[in-house]
Order: C-alpha cells, then sequence, then structure tokens
C-alpha cells in the first residue's frame, strides 16, 4: 500500500503541497516517483519564478521518462531544494520528506486540491 501523508493536500497529477509557515512545499507522490523509475534529474525553477497553479514548474526525468511537475498553487518560487541536484534519488528514497522539489510562497489557498481520504481513491495510488 502506497504511504499517503494526512498532513497535505494531493493533485490528481501526483503532486503534494503541505503548508509550512505562510509557504506551501511541493513535492511528488510515493505513487509518482514509483511509476517514474529511478529518479535521475529534477529540473526545477529558481527563486523568484513566478508559477500558476496547474501549470508546469519544472520537470523529473528517470530512466523510464521526463514528466512535467505541475504546480499546485499559485504564487512565487521562494526556494528550491538544492540538495536534489546532487541527490536527485531523494525523490524516490524520501518523496515525503528529503525529495520535496520547492517552496512557494503562495498567492491563492488551496483550493481544487484532494486530502489524504480523496487521493487514496485515484485508480491505483491505494493498491499493494
Amino acid at each position: 500500500m502506497s504511504e499517503v501523508p494526512d498532513d497535505r493536500r494531493y493533485s490528481k497529477e501526483h503532486e503534494w503541497a503541505k503548508e509550512d509557515g505562510g509557504r506551501i512545499i511541493v513535492g511528488i507522490t510515493h505513487f509518482a516517483q514509483d511509476q517514474l523509475g529511478d529518479v535521475v534529474f529534477v529540473g526545477l525553477p529558481d527563486a523568484g519564478t513566478e508559477v500558476e497553479a496547474g501549470k508546469p514548474l519544472g520537470e523529473v526525468e528517470s530512466t523510464k521518462s521526463v514528466s512535467d511537475i505541475y504546480s499546485p498553487v499559485s504564487g512565487k518560487i521562494s526556494e528550491k531544494n538544492a540538495a536534489l541536484e546532487a541527490a536527485p534519488e531523494l525523490v524516490n528514497s524520501d518523496p515525503y520528506g528529503k525529495g520535496w522539489l520547492v517552496a512557494i510562497e503562495p498567492s491563492g489557498a488551496l483550493e481544487g486540491l484532494m486530502d489524504a481520504a480523496e487521493y487514496k481513491k485515484l485508480p491505483g495510488v491505494d493498491q499493494p
């Protein structure tokens, strides 16, 4: 069964968003990293970049494919996870912790995102 923490919100594109002191920490879910396979590169925007909810903000490259990362909220990037430049595999080993992607200063709320219970209902997410 996939891990789906209850302390964050989820998009149908398999990104997670967690409120943290007025900013939103963003990553991809366990399900997403599992589908991607071994992550070999993460392309993220620099601090100060404006992002729009539902639009691509970066990409994750794995041994299988390259996939867009979609922003769960609109706002401005306040930080990107610099550790991923040297160790992109953190997305695989710790997608809800050290494998986070960016922090966003939101210009809107987390509207339209699912809670953990709703996310688990998506096909394949909560399967053994």
